[in-house]
């Protein structure tokens, strides 16, 4: 089976690459720091390290000059980090690509950032991404997200979320009429594919 280690200190989206990787069928080991990290990838020697930059105790680059020393295991970094500099650092430290995040949520701080830009959503765009978010690959269904939003009374009026979750798309989505993250299930409800 192949393995990859996942580097990342968002408890969150830890469990939705876990989530996305083991349906792929995919072993998954996960690292929330840096030391663990490089432990781990010395360890169990997985056949991939998708790497997040942000790490409580240390630079992302330092896991993967870290790994190099040793190891020509793939690298791939997923980070919200936008600069060019600091891709550049990341990819001449050894990393094989870098993706960057298209939005990061902090969902305890009600903070979200696109583009190294903070995204303003309202009471209610939180309450439904928070649904959709905590509940990965799950559709989650119009008649479930209305009542738990707007409540019992509301249950039947989709064009509130309709309207809604057309606004969280231009929020958060690089192309909104294409969503990558913010599935529609055509007269059913909505799903996050993280």
């Amino acid at each position: 089976m192949t393995r990859v280690l996942v580097v990342e200190d968002d408890p969150q989206l830890v469990r939705a690459h876990v989530i996305d990787l083991q349906a792929r069928h995919y072993g998954v080991d996960t690292a929330p720091d840096g030391a663990t990290a490089l432990r781990l990838a010395a360890a169990r020697r997985p056949d991939m390290v998708l790497l997040d930059l942000g790490l409580p105790d240390m630079d992302g680059v330092d896991v993967i000059k870290g790994v190099r020393g040793w190891s020509r295991m793939p690298i791939l970094v997923l980070s919200a980090r936008q600069a060019s500099d600091e891709k550049v650092a990341a990819l001449d430290a050894g990393a094989d690509d870098y993706i960057t995040k298209p939005f990061t949520l902090d969902l305890p701080a009600k903070k979200a950032v696109r583009d190294g830009r903070d995204v303003r959503l309202t009471p209610t765009d939180w309450h439904l991404l928070e649904m959709l978010v905590t509940n990965p690959g799950r559709l989650i269904t119009q008649r479930q997200l209305l009542q738990e939003v707007w409540g019992v009374s509301q249950r039947n009026k989709t064009n509130y979320l309709r309207v809604y979750m057309a606004q969280l798309r231009r929020k958060l989505e690089t192309d909104p009429s294409h969503p990558r993250y913010l599935i529609t299930e055509p007269g059913m409800g909505y799903r996050f594919e993280g």
